[in-house]
């Protein structure tokens, strides 16, 4: 028989931001558990909220099954001496499985005879197996800081004050994290905080929510809190706005959501609306909402984890707090636009960047150096760019970017507009920051374009000049994501600037004592190196970038378009043929002693197949050199293609490897010459069937 098991951890309240990881772990740590264990189940459900980590398991195994254990031994010509007596081989063997010599079996095969313990193992009960199963998951839960309580040994990431381990109408009796295990869960802190006792697991998500108000089920509550929010902003006509990350967050901090509006002075509107917002959701978890032209309205909606009997007292109390925070960025906007930005610029010198590498004023006047540079090579306006890289980093001195970090770059944008700085100016000090994180948007403006490059290879350079290089999980520069950013500026901007050469540039910048130029080839390697996890999160097949980065091109532009051109060709027919018999000639050139021979003689072209191939590969190579010369990879090798008769043909007419040195020297130079048009691209010898 089968039956649901029911597991609940019941806890203080557990960190919001982690919630729903340590949710996934739990449920994948009991997944693995009863895999591991052979007990075979039907469906798993999670639950999660503030005060409780739970799963759900339907149709699970009462037991394992029965087992027919085998192990083999020795071969019997070391198991038994010349006097037939067991061997300390023998004896040891059978002593690792708790019987002695004469209870073990002989196993004959036609690879020989062995000695060999069979024996059958019967099923153990799932509510034996269970309990370990459950510590080992919470053992392997990521929790960076474990904690302990009262006078207990047992650590967790919250104090624990009860456990169900309910296997169908049953308890399974149990210590879990010093807690004796039971069928009581406990609802809403305020609302019911007494036990609730489970009859059977599959009437827990129920019964917590009609007699506990707890909504348990994460995805749920959090739909059911959008829900109440966007119908509140309705109400007010508005529309919320909702980010996502926001939202778990909130339906992490509740189990019992319910929407209430607040109200601030209108006059707060004249301050730049991204520091409200920044108050409103990151300090206070509260929505804010935005009228039908997108313009952010004098009201916010909080969440509260109670229905309470005063909701005015909760909306009074709510609007209180927010009321000081704005009035603080009142005070900060107004008090900044009393100086120009550019006056913070010598400030910049008493903030190190990087003890090694300087102020904020070092570097940006080598991003500004930089950026000169970029911009001669993109026909950028030379001295916007410079000024949006000398400025770039001024916001950082203001009083509001002080107490709101999370606005650099915004609030540069904001003050430039006020000292009447050119608008391309503007944007950048604010656009040059992205992509911020995964899947934001890039630059669009050139100016911005340029410093966004500058300053990312800047930081690259320097900090792998140091020493600083990104090992395992630690990168605290986030030199990875801005070598992505990097790419993907220059990729998806279609910007065709060689890396190398820019590498080199910003070398220059840094004192010789620092010897930069050391770093180019591991920062280039770096760099590059990013490009597999970009064109596999785009479906782009493995073989593929490996067979484009064996060339080592520096160009990510030129770069992406051998990319494109391999994933079509290798979709044409000719591919897998083409492919072999480059991976062919790969391993007779390898062969070679010496330099390998470039230049054929068509006088000793002795086969038809030869000296087809030879024309063939003439005609081709004038086709394609002004495809190849101007990037155009796709349609060389779509031509290049065509080559596959006559390569064919050539192989099963010719002997390369002929006894005749001339002969052999002049086929192998043919090869090299159709093995070298190939390379213009890409080695596709590395592509796979």
């Amino acid at each position: 028989m089968n039956r649901d098991l029911l597991i609940e951890i019941g806890t203080e309240e557990l960190p919001p931001k982690a919630l729903q990881k340590l949710s996934q772990a739990f449920s994948d740590g009991i997944t693995t558990g009863l895999d591991k264990a052979t007990l075979n189940f039907e469906t798993i459900k999670s639950y999660a909220s503030p005060r409780r980590l739970a799963v759900l398991i339907g149709n699970l195994m009462e037991q394992t099954p029965d087992q027919e254990i085998e192990r083999r031994g020795p071969a019997l010509q070391a198991a038994f001496g010349e006097d037939g007596c067991a061997t300390k081989a023998a004896e040891g063997f059978a002593r690792s499985c708790g019987v002695v010599v004469e209870d073990l079996e002989k196993l004959e095969t036609d690879a020989g005879s062995w000695l060999v313990y069979r024996s059958h193992q019967k099923g153990q009960p799932a509510s034996v197996l269970i309990p370990d199963i459950v510590n080992q998951a919470l053992e392997g839960l990521p929790i960076p800081r474990r904690m302990r309580w009262g006078d207990l040994d047992t650590q967790f990431v919250r104090p624990v004050h009860w456990v169900v381990l309910l296997f169908g109408n049953e308890v399974i009796d149990a210590e879990i994290l010093g807690i004796r295990t039971g069928r009581a869960t406990r609802g809403h802190r305020f609302h019911h905080p007494a036990f609730i006792e489970i009859p059977a697991p599959t009437e827990y998500e129920v019964l917590l929510e009609s007699e506990g108000k707890v909504i348990a089920d994460f995805d749920r509550r959090a739909e059911t809190i959008r829900a109440r929010v966007e119908s509140a902003a309705l109400e007010l006509n508005g529309r919320a706005v909702i980010d996502a990350t926001l939202l778990n967050e909130v339906a992490a901090m509740v189990e019992w959501p319910v929407a209430v509006t607040g109200h601030f002075e209108a006059r707060f509107l004249s301050v730049p609306h991204e520091a409200l917002i920044s108050t409103m959701s990151a300090n206070q978890k509260y929505f804010h909402l935005v009228d039908a032209n997108n313009q952010l309205l004098p009201y916010f909606i909080t969440v509260s984890n109670i229905e309470s009997t005063n909701p005015d007292t909760v909306r009074i109390g709510n609007e209180r707090v927010i009321r000081p925070r704005f009035s603080d960025a009142e005070f900060f906007w107004n008090q900044d636009r009393k100086q120009r930005l550019d006056k913070h610029l010598l400030q910049l010198k008493t903030v190190v960047f990087q003890q090694k590498l300087g102020s904020l004023f070092d570097k940006t006047q080598r991003v500004a150096k930089l950026a000169a540079s970029i911009a001669e090579l993109t026909n950028t306006d030379r001295l916007l760019a410079v000024r949006s890289a000398e400025l770039s980093k001024c916001d950082l001195m203001t009083d509001m970017v002080g107490e709101f970090p999370g606005l650099q770059g915004i609030m540069g944008r904001y003050y430039a507009e006020h000292d009447g700085e050119d608008t391309a100016v503007c944007r950048a000090l604010d656009d040059y920051y992205k992509p911020r994180f995964a899947g934001d948007s890039l630059p669009d403006d050139s100016v911005s374009q340029t410093v966004a490059l500058a300053d990312r290879i800047d930081t690259l350079l320097g900090i792998f000049a140091i020493g600083q290089i990104p090992t395992g999980d630690k990168d605290p520069y986030a030199l990875r994501r801005a070598a992505l950013g990097l790419l993907r500026i220059l990729i998806e901007r279609q910007i065709d600037l060689d890396l190398k050469p820019l590498l080199k540039q910003a070398a220059t910048n840094f004192p010789d004592t620092l010897h930069a130029g050391k770093a180019i080839d591991q920062v280039l390697g770096f760099v590059l190196d990013r490009l597999r996890a970009y064109y596999l999160d785009q479906g782009i097949r493995p073989d593929v970038i490996e067979a484009v980065a064996v060339q080592h091109p520096t160009r990510p532009v030129d770069i992406d378009r051998r990319i494109k051109a391999v994933t079509a060709f290798r979709h044409l027919p000719e591919a897998e043929s083409l492919a072999a018999a480059n991976k062919r000639i790969g391993n007779i050139l390898k062969k070679v002693e010496g330099t390998l021979p470039e230049t054929v003689d068509p006088s000793l072209l002795q086969e038809a197949a030869e000296r087809h191939l030879h024309q063939a590969l003439n005609e081709l190579s004038t086709d394609t050199a002004a495809m190849l010369a101007a990037g155009d990879y796709e349609p060389a090798l779509q031509r290049l293609a065509t080559l596959r008769k006559a390569v064919d043909t050539f192989f099963d007419d010719v002997l390369v490897m002929d006894n005749n040195n001339e002969l052999r020297t002049n086929r192998i130079a043919l090869l090299n010459q159709l093995h070298g048009l190939f390379l213009q691209v890409a080695d596709i010898s590395r592509l796979q069937e």
